[in-house]
């Protein structure tokens, strides 16, 4: 399995011909470069490993609390972390799911605090549509859609170059060519 520096080396490098094979369908730039953000993002600190104390883990900083659970539920190099088609999405679920509840509880108690009436859960919920609304507004409709897509990139090409390296450590290479 690569190292982290491997991994962030390979993101980098593959974060220039995502943004130029995005340009060239696209011819714009909006797109490409919410794209190639959403690849970086994927491959720097939501990617795959976030199931280990790994370098994707750690840069979470004080908020690495988010993923303690996700790290006891999932299994490292399961289908749900390391997946190509259910990882990314699994891990945005997540993330949504426990972002919400988290966002929920500070609201909460910020409101018991100054003597306010805390918000149901319903409406910390409606919060993410303004939210989506709001990127939307301001960098386009197809953007979430994009920076998704850039997320499953950067996930794919972790998920992709550890079965590669897998597969040549082993030996199991001279069988192929």
């Amino acid at each position: 399995m690569p190292s982290g520096k491997t991994h962030d080396a390979i993101t980098i490098l593959l974060s220039v011909p995502t943004f130029a094979f995005a340009y060239r369908i696209t011819d714009e730039l909006n797109a490409p470069m919410i794209l190639t953000a959403g690849f970086l993002f994927g491959g720097f600190i939501f990617g795959p490993d976030l199931d280990t104390v790994s370098r994707q883990y750690r840069r979470w900083g004080i908020f690495r609390f988010l993923w303690l659970p996700y790290r006891v539920i999932i299994e490292h190099r399961s289908r749900l972390s390391h997946g190509l088609i259910f990882g990314a999405a699994f891990r945005v679920i997540y993330f949504a799911g426990v972002t919400t509840l988290f966002l929920f509880a500070v609201a909460y108690v910020l409101a018991l605090k100054a003597n306010m009436q805390p918000p149901g859960f319903i409406e910390i919920l409606e919060s993410w549509k303004g939210l989506i609304s709001q990127i939307e507004k301001h960098f386009g409709e197809g953007a979430p859609f994009y920076f998704f897509g850039g997320i499953w990139l950067g996930s794919a090409s972790h998920t992709l170059t550890d079965v590669a390296i897998t597969f040549i450590k082993t030996g199991k290479v001279k069988n192929f060519l």
